[in-house]
């Protein structure tokens, strides 16, 4: 439900955005923010190599999408591995998927929708439980 600029999703019905009011909007804006600063802050610390290696692997048209979001799911793994943390795994996991899209997107836009769509899947595959405890 959270999005990358911070807002929730939601759907139209009758032509007006409709969503859903049980969950506090300046908690959801506190959390983005929360995230963005992270983030930034994890931007830093990912290689060049990272990237290059999934953006091939995006542009490779032989591999299936269960196999670039593994692909995904080993880079961010390996990134947590490798960056000293001092917060949950899950919470490091989830943006360093975020900051892995952004910078596949940056490095070759056209790759946007699909890094996107392929980090979607991946958390809600990985992270599905920790975004619900997140936001509640």
């Amino acid at each position: 439900e959270l999005q990358t600029d911070g807002n929730r999703s939601g759907h139209m019905q009758n032509g007006e955005a409709v969503f859903d009011h049980e969950i506090n909007e300046d908690v959801i804006r506190c959390i983005a923010a929360q995230l963005a600063e992270i983030g930034d802050q994890f931007d830093k610390e990912i290689k060049a190599r990272v990237v290059n290696d999934l953006v091939q692997h995006f542009l490779n048209e032989n591999l299936s999408g269960e196999e670039i979001t593994r692909h995904l799911r080993e880079a961010v793994e390996g990134l947590v591995q490798a960056i000293p943390l001092d917060m949950e795994r899950e919470k490091a996991t989830l943006v360093l998927a975020m900051v892995l899209t952004k910078k596949i997107a940056n490095k070759m836009p056209s790759l946007l929708q699909h890094a996107f769509n392929t980090t979607v899947n991946y958390i809600s595959q990985q992270l599905h439980n920790y975004i619900v405890r997140l936001v509640s």
